[in-house]
């Protein structure tokens, strides 16, 4: 037997409860992001986390990577190192069951990809597609480096090589073919180096500003891009001047270019949405070769380009008022994030929380609602409600998971009650209690 939850509440309030649960979890819904790759490989330095143990705030996880079969830079595979292909679609579909994204990412550091011809792209289409088919990812990352893209000549409008034609087509293709086979749009997200796209304020030819004409072409589509803000040098900012990796300036300058635009050779880029951008750091000082910056200097950063802190260095923003609506935070790695030898066990998705916290409708602390007060947040075991009120009154504590199924109904009969939550998959959970709504992290 079913049981109705919502027997005995009034309409206005069921309505309310689910208008609640829509915004929280529904589709669309423009929360931040905490965005991490995750490693399908072990090292000693790094080693290899099960995919439905990475830490319940990062909610876009990219599996890193699906690469070209040998012989080839155009035909991709994707084969689980450390578990069976039949274990890690069943761990995907984990993470996606907490109402997290699981997405694919191509090439990386180590793997151009390049489709020189339609042969070779129509053989990329194809592949994509059946790792998509064949693990159910949410779609697809473009980590293409190296000798992946360049450009010869023509504009960002107008683009002229036929490898970087060809890939505007490929992925065009690849959504399409999502699309009818999964009956939902299929996730793009970008991850390209600072010479592919600011870089082309200082030329646009060879690799310099080369990710443009793609970033263009299929700016509709993008659900979010992340330049990769480490191992680049030095970059200009849209004031002209130029700004070191690993500062604060750096963070704040290639951020507000993605979002405003600048010139090019190749012509003007227009910028992207605030909420199609996401800031792209190091995990910690050992995960890249060089652009990492502290959680201070993070922090600083971060809020300044969300409106919400004081200038913390030279770069004055275009837009006083900052860009409230910034989409997140990347980093390489959720492997580095984890270790404790390479800065604090998820330090980097700590400062997340404590930066994008407020604004993702998660406290970093406590969710307090006036009357009432719901903590530790994350948890792991256990809730705490507490009421504040001085004719306290026994009440129902509900808490929801990512697909709106209520999974604890509580009585609470006392001001400050534990309720266990350890039983429950990781992942963000939104409650209800009294007049009051919020969200809660379990990992």
């Amino acid at each position: 037997m079913k049981r109705n939850f919502f027997t005995g509440f009034t309409a206005p309030i069921v309505m309310g409860l689910a208008l609640f649960i829509l915004s929280a979890f529904g589709a669309g819904a423009q929360n931040s992001d905490l965005i991490g790759y995750f490693q399908n490989w072990h090292t000693a330095s790094t080693p290899y986390i099960q995919l439905d143990q990475v830490d319940a705030r990062y909610t876009i996880v990219n599996a890193a990577f699906a690469v070209p079969k040998s012989g080839t830079d155009y035909n991709m595979q994707y084969i689980p190192e450390m578990v069976s292909q039949g274990v890690f679609i069943s761990k995907v579909a984990a993470l996606q069951a907490q109402g997290r994204k699981v997405l694919i990412s191509l090439g990386g550091g180590n793997a151009p990809v390049k489709l020189d011809t339609e042969q070779e792209r129509d053989i990329f289409i194809s592949s994509v597609t059946g790792i998509l088919n064949t693990f159910g990812f949410d779609g697809i990352d473009i980590d293409f480096e190296g000798s992946s893209l360049t450009v010869t000549g023509g504009s960002i409008g107008n683009p002229v090589d036929q490898p970087v034609n060809n890939l505007i087509q490929a992925i065009r293709q690849i959504m399409a073919n999502y699309r009818t086979a999964h009956n939902k749009r299929m996730l793009l997200t970008m991850a390209p180096e600072t010479a592919f796209v600011q870089g082309g304020q200082s030329a646009y030819g060879g690799v310099w500003g080369a990710y443009l004409p793609v970033i263009h072409a299929l700016r509709d589509s993008l659900e979010v891009i992340h330049v990769q803000l480490y191992n680049s040098g030095s970059m200009y900012g849209i004031d002209g001047k130029i700004y070191t990796q690993g500062t604060a300036d750096f963070i704040v300058a290639m951020g507000e270019a993605m979002i405003q635009g600048f010139h090019t050779a190749g012509g003007f880029f227009e910028g992207l949405p605030p909420e199609k951008v996401a800031i792209a750091l190091p995990a910690c000082p050992n995960a890249a070769g060089g652009g990492f910056a502290n959680t201070n200097i993070v922090k600083a950063a971060l809020n300044y380009l969300l409106g919400k802190g004081q200038r913390p260095g030279n770069y004055v923003l275009a837009n006083a008022s900052g860009y409230p609506d910034l989409r997140g935070m990347m980093t390489w790695s959720i492997n580095w994030d984890a270790v404790a030898s390479c800065g604090g066990v998820y330090e980097f998705a700590q400062n997340y929380q404590e930066i994008f916290g407020e604004a993702s409708g998660i406290d970093p602390s406590q969710a307090v609602k006036g009357e009432f007060a719901v903590y530790p947040n994350p948890a792991s075991d256990f809730l705490v409600i507490e009421h504040h009120r001085d004719d306290y009154q026994p009440i129902v504590f509900m808490l929801f998971n990512a697909i709106g199924q209520l999974v604890i109904s509580e009585q609470l009969s006392h001001p400050s009650q534990t309720v266990s939550v350890g039983f429950l998959p990781k992942g963000v959970y939104a409650f209800h209690i009294g007049n009051f709504n919020g969200k809660v992290v379990l990992q």
